[in-house]
């Protein structure tokens, strides 16, 4: 069923961005404009005056005029494996050259094991749906098992902008021991709340790999009364934190004087819990000393206070910050804390 508006999405994440590790592994065709377009950011933008030797330049993925029975299709790999809660499928740009219908297929595969692709059973999620051209096309996903993979159909040919594929991220359980960084996007991580952001958001903290640039880190407003800025974080798994990475790549007049971390371990409970000033938090770092455009690491600062479900990363008293990580072990699935 088509979602009546974007805002149906949101709070899921793009699993298939670029940014996150999606990518595209094969396509039928993109004769007139590449397939590596449809995960980039943003919706696409048209340059009225730009072709190539093959025709008019697209920003997004185009294949040529169909002459022969089928359908065009690409396959695309998920950054972020998980649950598909809805897709979007922009025609931004493709008026008299999008297609009529799409759908969606998607397979799960071991690790990043492709080699057997051709022989993959792909599952339907989204059954051939009209397009519009030039719009965002929405659609809710009831499909509830975990994916690595989707195949988008277009019918007959024609152009897609972009494809965003929204759900939440399902990791797999590392080997018993394992240290990962449980506060990452990858392994489910997520910010759920902060004290501001308006410079930029708070979710780009957790992303894999590093920052861009400011703009994709989290920094907050110049604070001019007393107190400090703050962001709490769910674990994508329980666990004990053992080493803290706090990342001020490119903030180098604005980054904070400092940081501390805290800890708790409340399961299940909503964002907006974390607003209560009753929150069990334990010291995990003390308030440290931050210098701009450095990644800072702490090992033997870091307290054992035992599994938590939550971090609290708090600067003082404002500023930006490009990654934060918190490597540690996982609790077993069903394990005490």
């Amino acid at each position: 069923m088509q979602a009546t508006h974007a805002a149906a999405f949101a709070g899921l994440i793009d699993l298939a961005a670029e940014r996150v590790g999606g990518r595209t592994l094969a396509a039928s065709d993109d004769f007139f404009a590449p397939k590596e377009n449809l995960l980039k950011p943003g919706r696409g933008i048209f340059l009225p005056d730009e072709y190539t030797d093959r025709g008019k330049w697209m920003d997004g993925w185009e294949s040529r005029r169909r002459r022969t029975p089928g359908h065009d299709w690409c396959v695309i790999r998920l950054g972020l494996p998980g649950l598909i809660r809805g897709v979007d499928i922009d025609t931004n740009h493709f008026l008299g050259n999008h297609p009529p219908f799409a759908s969606l297929e998607a397979c799960a595969l071991p690790g990043d094991d492709e080699a057997g692709m051709d022989e993959t059973v792909w599952h339907e999620i989204l059954p051939p749906a009209p397009l519009a051209p030039g719009r965002q096309n929405l659609f809710a996903v009831a499909d509830t098992r975990r994916w690595t993979h989707v195949r988008l159909n277009i019918y007959p040919d024609g152009g897609v902008a972009r494809l965003k594929i929204y759900g939440e991220v399902v990791p797999e359980f590392p080997a018993p021991g394992t240290m990962i960084d449980l506060a990452g996007l990858r392994n489910g991580g997520r910010a759920i709340l902060c004290s501001d952001m308006f410079f930029s958001s708070m979710d780009n903290l957790l992303s894999p790999g590093e920052a861009a640039g400011m703009h994709d880190g989290w920094e907050t407003r110049r604070r001019r009364g007393a107190g400090a800025d703050w962001v709490v974080v769910r674990l994508g798994m329980p666990g004990t934190v053992r080493r803290l990475v706090v990342d001020t790549a490119h903030f180098k007049g604005n980054y904070p004087a400092a940081c501390s971390v805290e800890g708790c371990y409340l399961p299940g409970v909503p964002p907006y819990r974390f607003l209560s000033e009753d929150v069990p938090w334990h010291p995990i770092l003390p308030r440290t000393p931050l210098a701009g455009d450095i990644c800072h690491v702490f090992d033997k600062e870091v307290a054992d206070v035992g599994a938590c479900t939550h971090l609290r990363l708090n600067i003082f008293p404002d500023g930006g910050v490009a990654r934060f990580r918190a490597f540690g072990t996982p609790v077993p699935e069903g394990g005490e804390r």
